[in-house]
């Protein structure tokens, strides 16, 4: 089968490369798909880049990208709830990428059928951000009427995340650019802020919760616009707390480094009586089929930057590496 992996960090042109490999046999508890789309994450190009060595510890070469859709074409003896045939989508373990590719082997239990209203190419474009978005809104419990700041709101997570806390009954604030301001505003934004134009932190006050997808400075900002109380939840950047330190079986040196890189952060919880959370995402078959749910009650659409043929992935890389997609950049496999 034909495999696309990473052999070289940080140079998509020669680093990304279409290989020969063997095709894949199920273990008894996994289900071989054969792979109709793929979608990239901005954790795709950062692990290409190298970025992200220290938390995706991964011997080269390696495969590409966590989230796909496609068809049961054999199964392993111990699963049973699902047969050959069937639509399904997923994300892969993060420590198993690979998905870029003519065939994968997934754990039944990671998969679910695609939502009934939605194609192989939307289903493929769900998984991860629908999960993230999930797991920090979730794990910070959000509540209707609760005044929220999503950043990033055209991106993959923010295109969701502001559909999703609207129909949860939140009150939603997001950052995007002049062109996206309408569009994300008919995705359920309360306000959307241009930040070429606006600063945000002029725009807001007062909030329950910021659920931070861009790091740095945006980071230690949220909690200047939080009420006693509230809540920032993230997923950007390198500021780790302990148990998501643990979760990745980061050593008891680099633990020592975040908690050194946490100190701020704790300080300005203190300060502002706040919260904070790092949520890296892990599949979870129970919330895939959360997910799949929410789709099917009509509560999110799917957002799509550009389809992208299976020989083009280096070029959908670099659109991801820009920043400047409206959604989700996905690869047609099959």
């Amino acid at each position: 089968m034909k495999a696309w992996k990473l052999t070289k960090y940080g140079d998509f042109e020669k680093g990304l490369k279409l290989t020969d490999a063997q095709k894949p046999v199920p273990a008894d508890d996994e289900v071989l798909l054969k792979v109709h789309s793929a979608a990239i994450n901005p954790v795709d190009y950062k692990i290409a880049e190298g970025q992200l060595r220290l938390i995706y510890n991964q011997s080269l070469p390696a495969g590409l990208a966590f989230d796909c859709s496609g068809t049961i074409e054999s199964s392993g003896k111990n699963v049973s709830h699902l047969k050959v045939g069937d639509d399904v989508f997923c994300c892969t373990p993060t420590d198993s990428p690979g998905v870029i590719q003519e065939h994968v082997c997934v754990k039944a239990k990671l998969v679910a059928a695609i939502p009934y209203n939605m194609n192989m190419p939307e289903a493929a474009s769900m998984p991860m951000v629908g999960l993230t978005t999930l797991s920090c809104l979730e794990a910070i419990e959000l509540k209707p009427g609760e005044k929220i700041l999503i950043h990033a709101g055209s991106g993959g997570v923010g295109s969701f995340a502001v559909q999703y806390a609207s129909k949860l009954g939140a009150e939603v604030y997001t950052t995007t650019s002049t062109t996206n301001v309408d569009w994300v505003k008919q995705l359920g934004a309360e306000k959307v802020i241009d930040y070429t134009s606006q600063k945000y932190m002029e725009e807001v006050s007062e909030l329950d919760v910021v659920f931070d997808t861009l790091g740095g400075k945006f980071t230690t900002e949220a909690f200047e616009l939080l009420k006693p109380g509230g809540r920032v939840v993230s997923i950007a950047g390198r500021r780790l707390d302990e148990t998501t330190a643990r979760q990745y079986g980061l050593n008891w040196f680099f633990r020592m480094i975040m908690k050194w890189q946490m100190r701020p952060i704790k300080k300005l919880c203190k300060k502002h009586k706040a919260t904070y959370k790092f949520i890296l995402n892990e599949p979870d078959g129970e919330r895939l089929k959360r997910l799949k749910n929410a789709i099917e009650e009509g509560n999110t659409q799917a957002v799509i930057n550009k389809q992208y043929p299976f020989l083009a992935v280096k070029e959908a890389f670099e659109m991801q590496q820009s920043g400047r997609s409206k959604g989700k950049n996905v690869i047609s496999i099959g």
